[in-house]
């Protein structure tokens, strides 16, 4: 059996991809409110529900960004 060594904890770059997430799903919800316009009612209320859940994930994702950039300045320790 080979070698299996776990990769190391790198965090140098996850506020980075943390804000890209929040942008892309900022995207994501203005893209669906966009196709709104184009749904059935039941289709409109199911692309509400999904971007109010999509806002609380924005939510969760700042608060990490918050965290990570704190990690950061104390040099993550």
């Amino acid at each position: 059996m080979a070698n299996q060594t776990p990769k190391p904890d790198n965090r140098l770059d996850n506020v980075e991809k943390l804000q890209e997430m929040v942008q892309n799903t900022i995207e994501n919800i203005e893209e669906a409110q966009e196709s709104m316009a184009f749904s059935s009612p039941d289709q409109r209320e199911k692309i509400k529900a999904k971007n109010h859940r999509r806002e609380e994930s924005i939510e969760s994702l700042r608060q990490e960004i918050r965290d990570e950039s704190e990690a950061r300045e104390n040099g993550y320790q």
